[in-house]
């Protein structure tokens, strides 16, 4: 059937309000926005046939659904006509499938095909600054590992561009393959044990503080990104008073994009809604990690990350 939805734009994750249903989680979607109804254009919709003959789907190969996934979303970054608002809520709901994908079958193809396309997510986020406010305001709040992965991804470029500006001196492609595959790790851990309604005992706990090492010695293994981007994904963890993981570091010791990833990391945590919290509002969130854990964070990155969002509320 081809829809329209009777309502705003902005009120759904959809990129457009008129489109033909194609799957059962369209539907489970529009049933998410609370629409108690929807209008149906007959003329624009496929007809079914008088006697439906059930046929054995052919086996989907990941490498394609990830290839759409990205292509896709290459499109709308490079859309021309498309509005920063638009454009912010596209590369969301796309990356969010690129990662999902990703994370699901960890292949060096897939890795390598999500890594150029977050070079393009970086270039927008680096110089489009009307998209990538609306990008720092639209992250969505479920704590799937796929979007909590986005969220940190769009955040880490942001803070580092704040930080360094356009500066020859970082690599921010490989930085932002960093970021977003900051949790590849966890494709290693026990699915009971990363999809748990609540806290983790002692030994869940143990076993889902290896996932830095286990994404590192996956791009090691399948030989991508560079040295420093690797050392994001080990040191995500690592907190400047040395009470992180899995290496205990501190202070000037963790990398500068490991502090970065760190600050995005913990704050996605706090904003995003889980079995056993509710999500946390941007301030209360800031406030908790400046009077609570500031002992966490170096305090030039934090501090420049409070500016960066303050701004992004602001406007």
């Amino acid at each position: 059937m081809y829809v329209n939805l009777p309502t705003s734009w902005m009120s759904h994750s959809f990129i457009k309000n008129n489109f033909l249903i194609s799957s059962r989680s369209q539907i489970d979607k529009i049933i998410q926005t609370g629409l108690k109804e929807v209008n149906i254009d007959t003329s624009l919709g496929k007809d079914i046939a008088d006697e439906v003959i059930p046929v054995e789907p052919a086996p989907i190969v990941p490498e394609t659904v990830q290839k759409a996934a990205t292509e896709t979303l290459r499109e709308m970054i490079r859309d021309p006509n498309l509005a920063p608002e638009k454009k912010a809520r596209a590369v969301q709901h796309y990356s969010r499938e690129m990662m999902k994908n990703l994370l699901e079958t960890p292949t060096a193809e897939n890795i390598g095909a999500v890594m150029t396309t977050i070079s393009e997510v970086v270039d927008l986020i680096v110089t489009d600054d009307k998209t990538s406010l609306y990008l720092l305001d639209i992250t969505s709040h479920d704590f799937a590992t796929y979007t909590h992965s986005v969220n940190v991804g769009i955040v880490s470029i942001s803070l580092a561009k704040a930080l360094y500006g356009q500066s020859d001196s970082h690599d921010m492609h490989a930085l932002g393959a960093g970021f977003f595959l900051h949790d590849l790790g966890k494709t290693r851990i026990d699915l009971s044990i990363i999809n748990k309604p609540g806290k983790l005992n002692d030994q869940e706990w143990k076993e889902m503080r290896q996932h830095p090492d286990h994404g590192f010695k996956i791009l090691t293994e399948t030989e991508k990104l560079n040295k420093e981007s690797r050392v994001i994904v080990l040191q995500h963890h690592e907190r400047n008073d040395g009470s992180g993981y899995p290496l205990g570091i501190k202070g000037d010791d963790i990398h500068p994009y490991g502090r970065i990833c760190s600050v995005a990391d913990v704050y996605d945590a706090l904003t995003s809604i889980r079995p056993y919290k509710p999500k946390i509002p941007p301030f209360e969130a800031l406030r908790i990690m400046q009077k609570e854990m500031i002992h966490h964070f170096h305090r030039d990155v934090f501090e420049q990350f409070v500016l960066m969002l303050a701004s992004a509320i602001k406007a």
